[in-house]
């Protein structure tokens, strides 16, 4: 199978929407393998994690605010 250089290697694999979110969760932990750092650069798209990451920080401080929320009022 060739790639798309023209060179005899395996084909890259696009990444799902599981490992995505897996990916972002890690992420805001700050906890991570290198193994899956590097499987992670290798089949996710930049701007996928940058949204991603943006929903993520949303829905945290969402869920923060409804937190707070419910044991002040």
């Amino acid at each position: 199978m060739s790639d798309e250089r023209g060179g005899a290697g395996p084909a890259k694999k696009k990444g799902g929407i599981l490992q995505l979110m897996k990916a972002v969760a890690w992420s805001f932990l700050g906890v991570r393998k290198r193994a899956d750092l590097e499987d992670d650069a290798a089949n996710l798209h930049p701007v996928q994690l940058i949204i991603a990451g943006i929903i993520g920080a949303v829905l945290f401080i969402v869920v923060l605010l409804l937190i707070v929320h419910a044991v002040v009022g």
